[in-house]
Order: C-alpha cells, then sequence, then structure tokens
C-alpha cells in the first residue's frame, strides 16, 4: 500500500511509452482499425475476461468454503479486487498479500487464510504448468513460431522454470523434515558468502513458510475432490483468458486459427511474468506484437494489441481499483 502510488505513477508512464512507440508509426491507420473493430465481438473477449476472473473465483471458492461459508459474490468481488493489486504491483506481487488481508477481514484467521492462499496457488500453477505443456508441445508439433526465435526460447526457459516450481511445490508438500534439512544448509552456505545476514532469523522464517506450505499441501492430499475441482477449474479459467485475444482479432475482420492464438497467447504469458515492472508493461506488448506478428501484420495489430490489453489489463485495474473502495468488513481474531 505504501509502493502503490507510486507503482501506478510508473505504470502510467511505462504505458505512455508504450503507446507512443506503438502508434507513432501509423498512427491514422491503428485509430482507424480501432474505430472500424465490431463492438458485438469486443464483448465476447471481455465476457472472457470476467469469465477467466469468475473460474478463479469458483476455485478460490471451492477451498474457502471447508474454513467458512462466505457467499460466491463475494469471492468473486475478492478476485476482482485482486487483479488490480495484481496489475500495480510487479511480478504481480501484491495479489496474494491482498487476498489473505481481505479473507481475514471476512472472518477467516489469519493462519487459515494463509493457507487457502497457498492451497490456491499450488492448483493454479498446476493449471498454468499444464497449459504450458499443451502449448509447447502444439508448436513443437506445428512449428507455429520460428524455432531460432529468442523470444521463443526464452519462453521455453520460462516455462522450465515454471515446471521446475511445480516440481518443488510437490517436493515440498511431502517431505517438511527434509525441506527443513535443505533451508537450513542453504541459509547456513549463503550466510557464510554474506548473501544472508542474520541466518537465524532467516531460517525461521524459511522454516515457518514451509510450515504453512506443508500444512496446506497435507489438506488438499486428504480430499481429492478440492484438488480436481480447483484444477479444473483453473484450467478453464486460464484458457479463458488465452483465448480473449481470438474475438479481438475476430473484432477487426482478421480470420486466424483459435490453436495458433492460444499458443501465442500463452506464451506472452510466460514472457510477461519475466517483467519486473506492474503488468509486465513493455515486456507484454514487445512479445504480443513479436508472437503476433508471425500472422498478422500492418496496423491492425497494434490495433489489436491496445484493445487486448485494454480488455485484460486496464480494464481488471479499472473494475478492481473500483470494487476495492467499496470493500468493508472488520477484522475478526
Amino acid at each position: 500500500m505504501k509502493n502503490l502510488k507510486g507503482n501506478t505513477f510508473i505504470l502510467l508512464l511505462i504505458t505512455a511509452c508504450v503507446l507512443y512507440f506503438v502508434l507513432k508509426d501509423d498512427f491514422g491507420n491503428i485509430v482507424s482499425n480501432l474505430y472500424k473493430a465490431d463492438i458485438k465481438l469486443l464483448l465476447v473477449g471481455l465476457l472472457l475476461t470476467i469469465l477467466y476472473w469468475f473460474f478463479k473465483s469458483l476455485a478460490l471458492y471451492n477451498i474457502t468454503k471447508n474454513y467458512k461459508n462466505i457467499p460466491r459474490r463475494e469471492i468473486f468481488k475478492q478476485v476482482t479486487i485482486t487483479q488490480f493489486f495484481h496489475g500495480v504491483t510487479p511480478f504481480a506481487s501484491g495479489g496474494q498479500p491482498m487476498q489473505v488481508y481481505m479473507l481475514t477481514k471476512s472472518g477467516i484467521k489469519l493462519t487459515h487464510s494463509t493457507n487457502i492462499i497457498v492451497q490456491n496457488f499450488f492448483l493454479y500453477q498446476m493449471a498454468l504448468i499444464t497449459h504450458g505443456v499443451i502449448a509447447v508441445s502444439l508448436n513443437f508439433f506445428m512449428n507455429y513460431i520460428p524455432a531460432n526465435s529468442f523470444l521463443r526460447n526464452l519462453t521455453i526457459l520460462g516455462f522450465t522454470i515454471n515446471a521446475l516450481v511445480g516440481l518443488v511445490l510437490i517436493f515440498v508438500s511431502f517431505s517438511e523434515k527434509f525441506n527443513s534439512f535443505v533451508v537450513n544448509n542453504l541459509i547456513t552456505f549463503f550466510s557464510k558468502i554474506k548473501l544472508v545476514k542474520k541466518k537465524d532469523k532467516s531460517i525461521k522464517k524459511w522454516k515457518a513458510k514451509i510450515s504453512e506450505f506443508h500444512e496446506s499441501a497435507v489438506i488438499l492430499r486428504k480430499n481429492k475432490g478440492l484438488i480436481v475441482k480447483g484444477y479444473l477449474y483453473n484450467m478453464i479459467g486460464l484458457l479463458c483468458y488465452y483465448l480473449t485475444p481470438l474475438f479481438v482479432i475476430y473484432a477487426l475482420g482478421i480470420n486466424i486459427s483459435p490453436i495458433i492464438v492460444y499458443v501465442c497467447c500463452a506464451y506472452v504469458s510466460i514472457i510477461g511474468s519475466f517483467v519486473p515492472i506492474p503488468g509486465g508493461s513493455g515486456g507484454i506488448e514487445y512479445s504480443f506484437l513479436q508472437f503476433f506478428g508471425y500472422f498478422i501484420t500492418g496496423s491492425i495489430l497494434p490495433a489489436i494489441l491496445i484493445l487486448w490489453r485494454s480488455i485484460t489489463y486496464y480494464f481488471a485495474i479499472l473494475a478492481g481499483g473500483i470494487l476495492f473502495t467499496t470493500f468493508k468488513g472488520e477484522v475478526k481474531e
């Protein structure tokens, strides 16, 4: 919250720069294409974005109801607010702490709120990895994006990192003692080479994080139905998000394969996760133009980018910010 104004200023500044570079070479034609867009198809794209939030909220509600029966509409509101904090913080780092805060304000104990968000993150990460496997496999067999593309190689690296994170999460969930042993030795090593200053404090902090995650994972393993539902909700939600550009492209009269759009959008999302700027601004726009540039050329492509970002990012910030001003409640111990 302390950095919110600064991050928002950075976001606006970068947005202005991005728009300048996107529009400067063919301003007239790009604006003309924006006016020609089919509003009905754009609304379908907007609906897919809202469905993405909706299925994310179902995944969260699926876990939350085991602790307290918070209405679905309230969870959906919280997920929408989270989009604002994802959008205005580097690496989307503000979203999960905000979710913990809102669940706590809704009457769930802090420790339980933390467990809920950890469980939800685990299931979301599994869905994200699955979609990554599908996108990389489709591109491997169909060769939509050239093998020598720098961004393609960077995307595969990003996917590999996400997959390793998933494997680490699974491993941590099964062996708390072993992971405590690893943490002890790693922090001891880092303290010897002066990368960690307060060894004991760091060990205590990381052991607490491992304990929280392990506890959350144990709850998940005991409830197979919760895993399946949460995983499927996140899978469907991400599919809605990855297909949003399809209807923006259709709105401008371009015919393109849904599979190509799915692969390109999945790749753009992975690249965006590398950019340490609120909303991945700059990196997402650049990668979008590069990946979709293999299939769409001319002034229509920048118009598609502007409409897509307006729907999936700026609208999300606006909707989340407005709802945040209406969020109320008392912290219940």
